[in-house]
């Protein structure tokens, strides 16, 4: 049974409620359509489970909704906060809009809220830096330039270092640094799209490869392949989230193209018409120039696009990305642990 996040790989925590699957402190179940999520309380994504349990899973989460007294609802959608502390969040039948509230409301705002704290932390920082730090004794004034180099060469080289991985067709990723994720365009391709990333080989980092340029090669994706790569950068693209104007106008083109690849295709229209009123360089059909609800409702679009290919049959492809996710998770946590620490934890095993 997994119990890592698809997309942010932070345990998504235990329940002692409910028996056949005691896997996260919130669960959201569609009883009619047999689904059922557990969603990360750190990046607020939901989890499509594949297991086959779940039937009886629902059956539970239903049981405990019904009997619980703490409980909120529509007329769609309720939610009931049980003894233990566990959420369980059931759907009804809700339209789209409603359905959009609960589902990315709370996983744009709380980007949002993060990304106003993060901002607001480091200009307190600096504030404090120039006002105090000379007459605590702490920095001279004139040092707080060269401070604020060595934070912004900081970053630069954890965007550097950081990457992201891309499915392709063949099944062997592409890898995408956080660095040259802006660059992402974005481009007609007869009646589909084309998009273009900037890739990096698979290994260590150089300082000066990047530096020169030698490890970028430029890769086109078309068709499904595209859209599937930019289920992978969307979410870095759209760090900073959404307001709820920006979430209900991103419901809004949904409705109004519901298929994916359409509304993909709306949004090359909407980045070519931006580029030819002057508002960004000629010839850049980057992504992220389009406004934050189109962004959205394209992350919003391929995240249910590939959940409605897992419930028509393919949920290997679930099993295979959560069991990818468990073993990202696991290498993160051994990462900085040394080999006496696996060895003592294997002869506590065998003691038991």
């Amino acid at each position: 049974m997994y119990s890592t996040c698809l997309f942010c790989h932070d345990t998504l925590g235990s329940n002692a409620t409910i028996e056949h699957f005691p896997v996260g402190r919130r669960l959201a179940f569609d009883g009619a359509k047999g689904r059922l999520w557990v969603v990360c309380r750190k990046c607020e994504r939901w989890n499509l489970t594949p297991l086959e349990e779940r039937w009886e899973a629902i059956e539970e989460c239903e049981r405990e909704f019904r009997a619980t007294k703490l409980r909120v609802s529509t007329e769609h959608i309720g939610l009931a906060r049980l003894k233990e502390g566990i959420e369980l969040v059931r759907i009804g039948d809700p339209q789209r809009p409603e359905m959009a509230a609960w589902r990315y409301g709370d996983q744009f705002g709380r980007r949002r809220r993060r990304q106003f704290a993060m901002v607001g932390g480091a200009t307190a920082l600096a504030v404090g830096v120039v006002a105090f730090g000379p007459m605590l004794g702490i920095v001279g004034a004139g040092a707080f330039s060269p401070m604020l180099n060595m934070l912004n060469a900081g970053n630069s080289i954890y965007r550097a270092r950081k990457r992201i991985q891309v499915p392709t067709s063949s099944g062997k990723p592409l890898h995408v640094r956080l660095a040259e994720l802006p660059k992402t365009e974005l481009h007609a391709n007869g009646d589909g799209v084309r998009l273009r990333i900037i890739t990096v080989p698979a290994g260590g980092f150089s300082l000066s490869r990047w530096r020169d340029g030698a490890e970028k090669v430029e890769v086109d994706l078309s068709g499904d392949e595209a859209i599937n790569a930019a289920a992978a950068l969307l979410p870095r693209l759209n760090a900073a989230g959404g307001s709820r104007d920006d979430v209900a106008r991103a419901v809004d083109y949904l409705e109004e193209s519901p298929d994916p690849r359409r509304l993909f295709r709306r949004a090359v229209d909407a980045i070519e018409k931006r580029e030819g009123e002057k508002l960004f360089p000629q010839g850049n059909n980057f992504l992220k120039n389009l406004p934050t609800a189109g962004r959205l409702a394209l992350e919003m679009a391929v995240h249910e696009q590939s959940e409605r290919r897992a419930l028509e049959g393919e949920l290997h492809i679930l099993e295979a990305a959560w069991k990818e996710a468990e073993e990202i998770a696991g290498i993160a946590d051994d990462m900085f642990l040394p080999a006496s620490i696996d060895e003592d934890l294997a002869r506590l095993k065998r003691q038991r």
